[in-house]
This record gives structure tokens, sequence and C-alpha cells, in this order.
């Protein structure tokens, strides 16, 4: 009689969008509708073995996300079109998984994150638009663009951003790599529409937002040109302007170090 092969099944890696809006962030929290918690409860539908879910970013409460990487560990060889087709029958509409493919068992997103990109949508207008209330930050122009791009080409680099986190992010190490930091010219076909995108190694709690309510700001005439030169300077949350709201941010790309797939590995799509 053959032996019976009792290794476990890969881990399998998700690629997961969410509108946040109705949600109280992405990780667990008791009593509150996370994406994290909806996500377990389709996962457990198909494979009641599954412990925990592991994400690349844990996302506050109303932040969307185009490109978040989470990972699990199944009892169950389910391949990768199964898991994406399953999952999205038994999730709710403002959650859907775009794709899935096998990692190593026990493969941690975190651990092997190359970058984040993240986008946070503003609407210049002075009146308000149901359309994207859930999506953008509404401002009143004038929106001095120039302005605002400067403060954002100001922290590109390697820098200390202790005065670019919420006073309760008990992280002591506070260096931060941002390999880009710029406003997205708005596209022809919507001219109210600006984005400013971050990518960075990775980030403080409410990191980009702080950066987004700050170059904002100076872009408004609201704070004084140089707001975050100052403040990586002297690392005083105080030098900088507004914690952006969160509706406008978007989690839009989490890069990752994957390996190679090999022969009878699985991706999908």
């Amino acid at each position: 009689m053959a032996e019976e092969n009792t290794t476990p099944p890969s881990s399998v890696l998700l690629r997961v969008a969410y509108d946040g809006a109705a949600f109280a962030g992405f990780a667990p929290q008791p009593g509150q509708r996370t994406v994290y918690g909806v996500l377990l409860d389709a996962v457990r539908s198909m494979d009641p073995s599954v412990a925990a879910l592991r994400g690349a970013s844990r996302t506050d409460a109303g932040v969307h996300a185009r490109d978040q990487a989470v990972a699990l560990d199944p009892a169950r060889a389910i391949p990768a079109r199964g898991w994406v087709l399953g999952l999205n029958a038994a999730l709710p509409r403002d959650v859907a998984v775009r794709g899935a493919r096998r990692a190593p068992r026990g493969f941690e997103p975190r651990a092997h994150g190359r970058g984040k990109r993240y986008r946070y949508q503003l609407l210049l207008d002075r009146v308000r638009d149901p359309m994207l209330e859930r999506d953008a930050w509404r401002i009143e122009p004038p929106f001095d663009h120039a302005r605002a791009e400067a403060e954002l080409a100001a922290i590109v680099g390697t820098h200390d951003f202790r005065a670019f986190r919420t006073a309760s992010d008990p992280r002591i190490d506070t260096t931060r790599t941002l390999s880009r930091a710029t406003i997205v010219a708005p596209r022809a076909d919507e001219p109210r529409l600006v984005a400013i995108e971050v990518e960075g190694n990775a980030f403080l709690h409410n990191m980009v937002r702080i950066i987004a309510g700050s170059a904002v700001d100076v872009g408004r005439g609201r704070l004084r040109p140089g707001a975050t030169a100052r403040a990586l300077a002297s690392g005083a949350r105080t030098d900088l302007g507004m914690t952006a709201p969160a509706r406008g941010l978007i989690l839009h790309e989490v890069r990752l170090d994957l390996p190679t797939l090999g022969a009878g590995d699985d991706a999908w799509p």
C-alpha cells in the first residue's frame, strides 16, 4: 500500500482589493467589521483549518486597497483558480480577491516586502460630488500644484520621519526611505482629480496621510512653504500640516520578493 503524503500544501498568497469605507481597517478588532474578519470568514468557508491571515499592510478605517497582499496556510490543496473564484463567491461586494498563487509554507508578506505605493486622490471642486465622495478628499480651489510638489520633493530619500506619524505609533526606528513622492497630473477627461503618489520601503502610522495633508496645506496657502524640510530637521509634528482624511487614500501596490514559480506551481490569473 502506497504511503500517504502528509506534507501540508504550500501557502497561498492572495492579491486583495477593497473599498474601505465600511470597514474599521484591515486588522482584526473585536466587535468591528474589518477586512481581515470578512476575508477570514470566506477563507474558512473553503478550508476551516485556516487559523489566521498575514497581511502586508494594516490599512486604517476608511482606507482603500487595490493591491493588498495576504498569505494563508491551508490544509486543503485547492488550486489558485479555485481560491479566487471560491472566495469571490463568498465575499461581500466591497472586497474582491484579484489573484492567487502558491508560496512557500509560512510565507510572510511583510518579511518579503520590497516596497509599497500609496495614492492619495484629491478632488479640486467647490461643490460636493456624490460620485467621488468615498474615493477622494474634496478641497476648494485655488491649489498651487508647484508648491505642493516642492514639499513632496523634499522628503524623497532616506530620512528620520519621526515627525510624520501619530503620537500612538510606538516604533523606535523611524528611519524610512521614500523612492518617490510626487503630484500626478489630472487626466484630460477629469481635470478636477489630482493625485499624490508616495512610494517607499515602509511607512509609519498615518505617515502618508500626514504627508498628503501637509502638501495640501502648503498648496492652499495655509502652511508656510518648506514645512516638510523643517519637520525632517526638527522631528516636530507641529511643523507639519493636518492629517488628511482616510477616504482619499489607496494602497495602490505592494511589491514583494517572490520565489520563482517552478514546474507544477500555481498562479491565477
